[in-house]
């Protein structure tokens, strides 16, 4: 099979964490006003290891699963200043529930999901379900919430009967806020169960982060030319742990649900040793699993691979890549350089066990090639001229979309609910830009190398360097205003973000 293209951008645990999580659920389960308080199923991992605080050699910990019951989930998010080990050592990062990353939550397509979303941080905050297709109305995932320190927001969001399952995550989107507060350590998984059973030994959930941290383990300020090109941390953890260890015995299969929670670092994923095939990406279930040598993640996306465990160990690697950068700003590291950076190691070894059966094909989801497209924009991510940013020589730098800086007063892109529309996304600087659209996933028609064989549904898209991908978005189930921005989230903040409107 050929590899894919750099353009096809396809716990819990920590000290007192389980005191935490009663407390924050406590939280919402005292403001039912009647009846027996609605507390979350907690299950435990399903490799049946109970998740740890990551302070041992090697030790695999993942946060815990806090699963809705009877079509319903509700639980408290409290943001707040943590302590964690990471290596080792003692950081000061920023969690939810005192966890890194925060609890896992488990839906099902037409569920009702509350969140409680309380801030001890000391600025302003908010919550984004990345990914969920939910109304923004109300109070549903709606960027321009302003949660002040020591305040709290209640969120409900009810998916839809046909939502798609997959892998979805959550994570503060207070304009101005982003960037940093991801860095810090604040998101968490959001997994929407299958209709369709997947055969597997076991699934695992892996977010990928860079915290931006100091030499004494405290949050680092990142520097203006940080900023323009988009902080990248020194150290990668999966789970909040250093290059933790897994185990499998050969003939097992493995489903990893994979998230790069970076604010703005590109992953391209190996697995030396072990057969890996692509199951999911972003939006939902490929028709079949296809098997690949490579993984692109830009920041935001997601994918379920199935590991195939053989005899051996095995790291799993994320090499370079080059996602462009500005000129005149020298000094420093360049984005994406650096050598290979080992995530993990699988050790498959002991007495081989039977290997699990085929993973049946599912439908096709819809396909926007064929249907009528009620108007075509074009939308063009700039950066360069004066704006808000500060360049290492102390010029001014704009981040923009169609030649504006975000203004959440303004109202960039006006949708007639119910239509289809296409977009071709511009990218006119030397640096990539993943582009995100709240609520609505999109169709890639063409990624930039050419036309798709097949529909693929996406929430990010990577829109590279000097070049242009061209997307088609359906505006049905909801109306409402939010926002589409680049997933370099310093970018976003810098003011590379539009506002949306469907009526």
């Amino acid at each position: 099979m050929s590899q894919p293209t750099r353009r096809q951008v396809i716990g819990w645990g920590l000290a007192g964490a389980t005191m935490t999580a009663v407390g924050a659920i406590g939280l919402w389960q005292g403001r039912r006003p009647q009846g027996a308080p609605r507390s979350p199923r907690i299950r435990p991992t399903t490799d049946g290891s109970a998740a740890g605080d990551g302070t041992g050699p090697g030790a695999w910990a993942e946060p815990q699963v806090l699963a809705s019951a009877d079509g319903v989930l509700e639980l408290g998010l409290e943001a707040a200043p943590t302590t964690v080990t990471i290596d080792g050592r003692s950081a000061s990062v920023w969690t939810f529930n005192g966890s890194l990353p925060g609890p896992t939550v488990e839906v099902s397509a037409g569920d009702t999901l509350r969140i409680r979303m309380s801030n001890r941080l000391a600025g302003p905050t908010n919550l984004h379900v990345h990914g969920l297709h939910v109304s923004p109305r109300g109070a549903g995932d709606d960027p321009f919430v302003t949660i002040a320190p020591g305040e709290a927001h209640d969120y409900e969001f009810v998916l839809p009967d046909d939502h798609p399952p997959g892998t979805y995550w959550y994570h503060p989107h207070h304009h101005g806020h982003v960037a940093e507060q991801l860095a810090a350590g604040l998101y968490g998984v959001i997994i929407v169960r299958d209709t369709q059973p997947v055969p597997v030994t076991r699934e695992r959930v892996l977010v990928v982060s860079d915290p931006l941290l100091t030499a004494d383990g405290d949050l680092a300020e990142p520097s203006p030319r940080e900023r323009m090109m988009g902080r990248e941390g020194r150290q990668v953890l999966v789970n909040g742990q250093v290059r933790p260890r897994l185990e499998a015995a050969p003939g097992e299969r493995e489903r990893w649900r994979i998230v790069n929670a970076c604010p703005s670092r590109f992953l391209r994923l190996r697995l030396e040793g072990q057969t890996m095939l692509l199951l999911a990406r972003d939006q939902g279930r490929l028709r079949e699993p296809v098997e690949t040598s490579t993984v692109d993640l830009a920041p935001g996306n997601r994918a379920e691979i199935l590991v195939e465990a053989t005899e051996g160990t095995s790291t799993l690697v994320a090499a370079p890549v080059d996602r462009g950068a500005m000129p005149g700003m020298m000094g420093g590291r360049r984005p994406g350089g650096g050598g290979p950076l080992e995530l993990l190691r699988l050790e498959v070894g002991g007495k081989p066990v039977d290997r699990r059966g085929a993973v049946e094909a599912v439908p096709e989801p819809r396909d926007l090639r064929g249907e009528d497209v009620a108007r075509r924009r074009t939308l063009d991510f700039a950066m360069g001229g004066m704006g808000g940013g500060m360049m290492g020589n102390g010029a001014m730098m704009s981040f923009t979309i169609n030649g504006q800086e975000f203004d959440a007063e303004r109202t960039d892109v006006s949708v007639r609910a119910g239509d289809v529309e296409e977009w071709t996304l511009v990218n006119s600087s030397p640096m990539d830009h993943p582009v995100h659209l709240h609520v609505w996933p999109v169709q890639v028609i063409d990624d930039g190398d050419g036309a798709q064989d097949e529909p693929r549904w996406a929430d990010v898209v990577n829109v590279p360097a000097f070049g242009q991908v061209r997307v088609r978005v359906a505006f049905g189930d909801f109306t409402g205003r939010t926002v589409f921005h680049c997933h370099i989230l310093d970018h976003e903040d810098l003011g590379m973000m539009g506002t949306i409107e469907v009526a």
